[in-house]
């Protein structure tokens, strides 16, 4: 039988498992969206054009369910979590109201003349509405993880009463754990997004429709997953040198490492058991995991048992989150090899077997960005704020229950609206298809034209 805490954890790792994934495709189409209408506006090629057109209209619906999703999150926060917010209420309350101020504000405020403004404003106000509405994804991308990254690593803080009080902002809002953590999710955004704008391409050339749109819409996205994956690896491996750093237990729940130890191997495969405190089989390489974490063949890396056995995570989940996320990684990094070197041949677009897997790569970033975050909230257990608050002492006085009728409403409730009507819409979209902009001719009222049928 679940407890009302294990099933408020159950409730908040699948609301936010469906929530991470909508600001994320929505920051990396505004990212596209900008880059295209650069392009077009400089080189006047109708192809970005349509892009801009098509993966805007992707854009609004995505967007409009990161909102919803997020509005069940904070409401979350004070139904389920009520001991959390009481204590820390004064330290994340303002991160979270400047967040949506960034959203209301910036994104919400131009999102309208990005969508709408086409033929109503100039090009250079228009573009100027999108770039804002890009800035406004990318800082209130910031205010989360800066709230997040203080809940992994608290500073800036005192306790009056049982409470926390913040006595340093700015060591709060530019926490040094913040930065690589926020770089690392928003190319993460980027490259899922780019995976999905590879699929649709490339499903669109198998299908021989708007061969000259996908061409394009696919060179570019293979184009930016090449530049951006070695700049993640890089990331995150600064990311994980925090870590270890700041979160030495989370290292050895992701490394499987029970017993403080130089030299540790980098486990590929192993079964980490808290009951019995060590790995029931594991295939290792030599110094791996020392050499990752701290750049030495011989570092240090402390072990799972120098804590308690109650404060320790639940390893395996930690250990094998990270490994699907590396995993997708380098499968990322191997497509785009290929990818890359089939399209400087001139190949790419003539070989079958390549969109067919180019198709089915549109899930793989989102893959990685939740069981990323898995590793990361997993690997903080048993603590809400690391070291100083549990999350048995964070959640709220209500019973088995009512938590139960709330799981199940928000099951039901998440599976008909974006199960049922995201998907479904976002499928008409893509079989749709870019058609409606073929003809159009923006901003017609700068040269004095008419519009043409089929407008917008």
């Amino acid at each position: 039988m679940f407890t009302a805490l294990e099933l408020s954890r159950i409730q908040f790792a699948f609301t936010v498992s469906f929530h991470i994934i909508f600001p994320a495709f929505s920051i990396g189409l505004a990212m596209f969206l900008t880059v295209m209408e650069g392009l077009w506006l400089y080189t006047k090629n109708p192809l970005y054009y349509q892009a801009i057109r098509f993966w805007t209209k992707v854009f609004a619906l995505t967007f409009g369910m990161g909102v919803v999703s997020g509005i069940v999150m904070e409401f979350q926060l004070g139904t389920n979590w009520a001991g959390f917010t009481k204590q820390i209420g004064s330290v994340l309350g303002p991160l979270f109201v400047y967040e949506v101020l960034s959203a209301f504000f910036i994104e919400a405020g131009f999102i309208g003349i990005m969508l709408f403004g086409w033929n109503k404003v100039g090009p250079k106000l228009h573009y100027l509405a999108t770039i804002l509405v890009t800035i406004g994804t990318t800082i209130s991308a910031y205010w989360i993880m800066s709230a997040n990254s203080w809940m992994q690593h608290p500073v800036g803080y005192q306790i009056i009463d049982g409470k926390f009080i913040t006595t340093d902002w700015l060591a709060v809002v530019f926490n040094p754990y913040t930065l690589p953590r926020f770089i690392h999710m928003m190319l993460a955004a980027y490259l899922a997004t780019s995976f999905v704008i590879i699929s649709v391409s490339a499903y669109y050339l198998l299908n021989n429709q708007f061969v000259d749109f996908a061409k394009k819409c696919l060179s570019s996205a293979i184009i930016v997953v090449m530049i951006i994956i070695p700049i993640q690896i890089y990331i995150g491996d600064e990311s994980g040198i925090k870590v270890h750093e700041a979160q030495p237990i989370k290292t050895a729940a992701i490394e499987g490492i029970w017993d403080t130890q130089k030299g540790a191997p980098l486990l590929i495969v192993a079964w980490p058991s808290n009951a019995e405190q060590r790995n029931l089989f594991e295939v290792g390489i030599p110094y791996g995991a020392a050499l990752i974490n701290t750049h030495k063949l011989d570092g240090e890396l402390q072990g799972l048992k120098s804590v308690p056995q109650e404060d320790q995570p639940e390893a395996w989940i930690v250990f094998y989150a990270f490994r699907i996320m590396v995993g997708i990684g380098l499968l990322m990094f191997t497509y785009a090899i290929v990818a890359i070197w089939l399209l400087l041949r001139g190949k790419l677009f003539q070989s079958r077997l390549m969109l067919q897997a180019s198709k089915y790569m549109a899930p793989t970033g989102f893959i990685a960005i939740i069981t990323g975050w898995f590793t990361a909230e997993v690997g903080r257990q048993p603590w809400a704020v690391y070291g100083l608050i549990r999350v048995n002492d964070a959640v709220s006085n209500v019973s088995m229950h009512d938590v139960l009728v709330s799981l199940a409403l928000i099951i039901i409730v998440y599976g008909i609206i974006f199960g049922v009507f995201y998907f479904h819409f976002l499928n008409k979209t893509i079989k749709k298809g870019p058609a409606d902009f073929d003809s159009v001719e923006p901003f017609y009222f700068l040269r004095g034209a008419q519009p043409q049928e089929g407008d917008k």
